[in-house]
């Protein structure tokens, strides 16, 4: 099974967090911060990843040790999950409506962590949630979990629709990449033999 368990407690935040990745879409999420909460539950569903998160954090500061810790965790959780990489397909990309906004992500799991955005979120706030926020999640995410994250907002003006358009093509792209591919089950997906 492609699971993980990851705990995390630092001076800003305690988080335990699950992960499978061959799981239902099923979802737990806890972290103090509703938005995120709300995204990671759809992040869940679209990538039919079995997903608890509980964070207790210092959310009366702001939610910015929440939202980029909670993305370590999960980083983390994938990287440990896929483990090598064995007979994955390892590259998956998805656009993806979401009402107005348009948004394309595109995944390698490389082995290599990186970070590539472009998206306009008009907004400084969503509710209560800072939208900067965003972008500092993709980043921990993709570090984390050592795969390159390219993420492009095509179209839209509606700051919820467009972070939420960016949360389920990202589940998309990245259930895609972790498929396993008939054809080279046990096969690295890369030509140095290793990612």
């Amino acid at each position: 099974m492609r699971t993980a368990q990851i705990a995390r407690k630092t001076a800003e935040t305690d988080i335990v967090l699950t992960l499978n990745l061959d799981g239902t879409g099923k979802s737990g999420v806890k972290t103090g911060c509703g938005f995120l909460d709300h995204m990671l539950t759809l992040f869940a569903r679209h990538g039919r990843f079995d997903l608890t998160v509980r964070c207790e954090g210092d959310t009366w500061v702001d939610d910015h040790h929440t939202v980029e810790d909670v993305a370590i965790c999960l980083g983390d959780a994938f990287a440990q999950a896929w483990g090598d990489l064995r007979g994955v397909t390892r590259y998956g990309s998805a656009l993806l409506p979401m009402d107005e906004a348009l948004i394309l992500t595109a995944v390698d799991l490389s082995g290599r962590g990186l970070l590539c955005c472009d998206i306009q979120i008009p907004t400084e706030k969503v509710g209560t949630f800072d939208t900067q926020l965003v972008q500092e999640f993709l980043m921990a995410l993709a570090r984390r979990g050592n795969f390159t994250l390219h993420v492009r907002q095509m179209a839209g003006v509606n700051s919820h629709h467009i972070i939420e358009g960016v949360f389920k093509s990202l589940a998309r792209s990245l259930r895609q990449a972790i498929t396993l591919d008939e054809k080279a089950i046990g096969e690295i997906p890369s030509t140095k033999g290793v990612l």
